[in-house]
């Protein structure tokens, strides 16, 4: 069976700055335990404006206004540097501002459980119009405002949610049941976040690939959030709910969940899906996570830095039977921590990595370029984390020193030639592997790369059951213009084989 492609992606970002002080779990930790917090005070004058984050070297490479190697060229660290004048759209995708981002939330919103204020809905409207990918049937659902008396109430008597633009009451989210604590605004809210900027990248990946939603046969989504209800919590399903507002009228679909290695696990599952025949195009999905915005922002405050965990991350992409074009999804040389791995560096490093290159002889100087946990380090270094794609690519190339693959004298250099810095927001499962895809596909089309090794990892213990890591890794590569790989059994080999399984069975017979 020929193995499939991948035939595009798309990547948004969405500015929510007044979701850091009020949806942000460390700022409403600080405000629970220490409600008169210096830190709360200083939060406000530590948020970027919306012209910042544009502006913002990561977030540009992110949407596909530049490219990795091309952020490599700026010295760290990038949040004092500026490229002026970018660009909202990219490439792959956009950075949406804050009030469209609320629209866009009361647009996927089908039960009426967001609540916008009059003069702000009629406002939003009027810059929703000028939106290349939303349509008047989207634009449609926005609905009239309410009265901000109505709001008000929601939100001090009846344990609504409050949503905020430039620090001003706005609207609100309310709870979807009156006793169900999975149905709460809080959570509905978390939820409508998700769906929201999973519609927006679904929109992106079909508008800057110029793909039919109706030719979408599966969706999966793979974001960290879960919807049910008391009786199944996290029972889903974000990925039809996402289909739905974006048109795939022929698709269905189910959710995966697996910490931050969910989108590589995603991948995998799509490839075999597609390469089985069961389905012809499927895409993954995965919208952002309020919780994590400013959740290292005590950090940043305290280095005298903006908070730059002030966007939601999302993204899509596109997997279909090969078309003999598009860099093709290993499905044999797939990665995989195993139960019984262990949670040690090394085992790590040999399950994902060299494991999988074994099987295709392959060394680790072969693969072009890793794609980690791209991590952006102007985040996590504050915090004490440290570079996280670089520890990861040291990892990899002192295995290759052990293997006698690379020279001891060499490591830097392969830390260099085969990996990238990172330039995604720290969102759980955004950087986990999947932000390099589009860059990899465009870079395979261009014959300027061969192979490409995405690699999720994931912490399972953070849900109690388990201690156990998890990751998965797997291989994408140039297409070779063949859509249907030659079996690696030569007839003339299988009919043997089958002789002498008939002379054995005669033999049997005979006796």
């Amino acid at each position: 069976m020929s193995f499939s492609v991948i035939k595009g992606a798309g990547y948004v970002l969405a500015h929510t700055p007044d979701m850091i002080m009020h949806n942000g779990t460390t700022q409403t930790t600080e405000r629970h335990v220490n409600p008169d917090s210096d830190y709360l005070k200083k939060v406000p004058s530590h948020l970027r404006t919306y012209e910042e984050v544009v502006n913002y070297l990561p977030n540009q490479t992110y949407i596909g206004n530049m490219t990795p190697e091309e952020l490599r060229g700026y010295e760290q660290p990038w949040y004092n540097k500026s490229l002026e004048n970018s660009e909202r759209y990219g490439r792959f995708g956009e950075i949406m501002p804050q009030n469209e981002f609320l629209a866009l939330m009361k647009i996927v919103d089908v039960f009426d459980l967001v609540m916008l204020e009059n003069s702000f809905t009629d406002s939003v409207r009027e810059s929703l119009v000028n939106h290349p990918i939303v349509t008047d049937e989207l634009i449609n659902k926005l609905k009239a405002g309410e009265e901000k008396a109505t709001i008000e109430k929601e939100v001090n008597e009846n344990h609504a949610e409050a949503l905020y633009n430039n620090g001003e009451l706005i609207g609100c989210v309310k709870k979807a049941h009156d006793i169900d604590s999975n149905l709460n605004a809080h959570v509905i809210l978390e939820n409508l976040v998700a769906k929201a900027s999973g519609v927006l990248s679904m929109l992106n990946l079909l508008n800057k690939n110029d793909i039919d939603p109706k030719s979408i046969d599966y969706v999966v989504e793979c974001s960290e959030e879960a919807c049910g209800d008391m009786n199944q919590r996290g029972g889903g399903n974000f990925a039809k709910a996402i289909a739905e507002v974006a048109g795939c009228i022929n698709a269905t679909g189910s959710d995966t969940r697996g910490f931050c290695a969910a989108p590589a696990h995603a991948l995998i599952e799509a490839a075999a899906l597609v390469q089985s025949g069961v389905y012809e195009n499927v895409v993954i999905v995965a919208g952002g996570s309020t919780a994590k915005l400013g959740m290292n922002g005590k950090d940043h405050v305290k280095k005298d830095m903006p908070i730059l965990e002030d966007v939601l991350g999302g993204f899509a992409v596109l997997v279909s039977k090969n078309d003999g074009v598009n860099p093709v999804l290993r499905t044999d040389l797939v990665g995989r921590h195993t139960v019984g791995t262990g949670s040690s560096p090394q085992a790590v490093i040999t399950s994902l990595i060299t494991n999988p290159l074994d099987r295709g002889d392959l060394k680790i100087t072969d693969i072009d370029k890793y794609s980690v946990e791209m991590q952006n380090p102007d985040i996590t270094k504050p915090a004490g984390a440290g570079d996280v794609p670089t520890a990861n690519y040291k990892m990899i190339a002192a295995l290759g020193v052990k293997r006698k693959e690379i020279e001891k004298k060499d490591l830097m250099n392969f830390v260099t030639k085969h990996g990238m810095p990172g330039w995604a927001p720290t969102q759980g499962h955004i950087p986990s592997g999947v932000p390099y895809i589009g860059f990899a596909r465009d870079a395979m089309l261009e014959g300027k790369i061969n192979k490409t090794m995405v690699v999720g990892k994931g912490s399972l213990f953070l849900g109690r059951m388990t201690n156990l890591f998890d990751g998965v890794s797997i291989v994408i590569e140039k297409n070779n213009g063949e859509v249907d790989e030659k079996s690696s059994v030569s007839e003339e080999k299988i009919r043997g084989m089958v002789a002498e399984a008939m002379r054995d069975f005669a033999s049997h017979l005979l006796k």
